[in-house]
């Protein structure tokens, strides 16, 4: 395997749109690092100048230690997994995983060797004489992967491979990836608009928004330490509560109120995670009132009004015991919540 260097990479298109804003990024050797971020940020535009499927108007791409940023698809030795699977329907499953060997002309003992151990590790065996018409979706995106095993690549890429699964096959999958990671210490490089998928499987998770990297952090270090609002808002379901207030140093005052650690007089953004939002009838609670509550089981959202108008989400342990309409208060968890500059949203404290 080999690690992947971006270097102050840009792309525009045509009428001078930025898809790329001077982007750089290291995938270590072996680890495994999500793009994630909504639609049109620049993240799979990435993916395709790592493929050599796009060029960049400046900067590098570099792959174990060689730059590869204008060389073809072919001479970058990546392997691509693709939304839509770009499955043969005319061949086997066999064939469509031993494609890419015959295509460089490797021996037919050695292609059924490589076709034999990628279905051995994605447990396919048995379907290798089937056409994709007789598959799942899951067990296309299967053979999609061991097509991509059989090449032995310096780096996996990935573009939303995961996307036209149903929940519970999506969620199998994702932790076969995972797995797979492990056992072939391979260097991959993830494109997601889910979080979850970034935040379950991923070493490393690099945050964007309108074609720049926010922040990239190990999944957890965003979720408890994001550095601007931005990203805040980006990690997390149910989103992150945000509220528009005033800090005089040591306490912020808006719809509700709690004590800061140092942070400068002014307009702040106070975010709360709705687990850091806890209900009750204590006197320092702001009042609120139940718009709705969700059942999931082990844990209940609890979407509140308060009294300045701003709606909040609440998650709760197991059956709230609120119901719609009640009236409660709101305050937030001892230590938690974030403050950020109401202008830039940069971290505060």
């Amino acid at each position: 395997m080999a690690a992947l260097e971006l270097r102050h990479l840009i792309k525009r298109f045509a009428g001078g749109v930025v898809g790329v804003d001077d982007v750089t990024l290291t995938v270590g050797d072996g680890a495994f690092t999500a793009l994630v971020g909504p639609s049109g940020c620049g993240k799979t535009t990435i993916l395709r100048m790592v493929a050599g499927l796009e060029e960049p108007t400046s900067g590098a791409v570099v792959i174990g230690g060689r730059e590869v940023t204008h060389l073809p698809p072919a001479a970058r030795d990546v392997a691509m997994v693709f939304q839509n699977y770009a499955l043969y329907p005319h061949l086997t499953v066999r064939e469509n995983i031993g494609f890419p060997l015959k295509v460089r002309k490797t021996q037919g003992a050695e292609v059924a060797r490589r076709v034999a151990h990628a279905a051995e590790l994605l447990e396919i065996g048995a379907l290798l004489d089937r056409k994709p018409a007789q598959l799942s979706g899951g067990q296309r995106q299967r053979v999609a992967l061991a097509r991509a095993i059989v090449r032995e690549p310096a780096l996996f890429l990935f573009d939303e491979p995961l996307s036209n699964l149903d929940a519970q096959v999506r969620a199998q999958t994702r932790a076969e990836l995972v797995a797979l990671h492990r056992r072939l210490g391979a260097t991959m490089l993830f494109v997601t608009h889910d979080q979850v998928e970034a935040m379950t499987m991923a070493q490393s998770v690099a945050v964007m928004a309108q074609g720049r990297v926010l922040q990239e952090a190990p999944p957890m270090a965003l979720y408890r330490e994001p550095q601007t609002l931005a990203v805040a808002r980006l990690i997390g379901s149910p989103s992150i509560n945000t509220l528009v207030g005033r800090t005089t140093g040591e306490r912020f005052e808006g719809a509700l109120t709690c004590t800061t650690t140092a942070a400068p007089h002014g307009d702040v953004v106070l975010a709360v995670r709705p687990e850091h939002l806890v209900l009750g009838t204590a006197i320092d609670a702001a009042p609120a009132t139940v718009l709705l509550v969700e059942p999931l089981g082990p844990e209940s959202l609890v979407r509140l009004r308060l009294r300045s108008g701003d709606v909040v989400v609440a998650r709760v342990a197991g059956e709230a015991t609120c119901r719609m309409g009640d009236d409660v208060g709101v305050r937030v968890a001892a230590g938690e919540g974030h403050c950020f500059r109401a202008g830039d949203g940069t971290r505060l404290t």
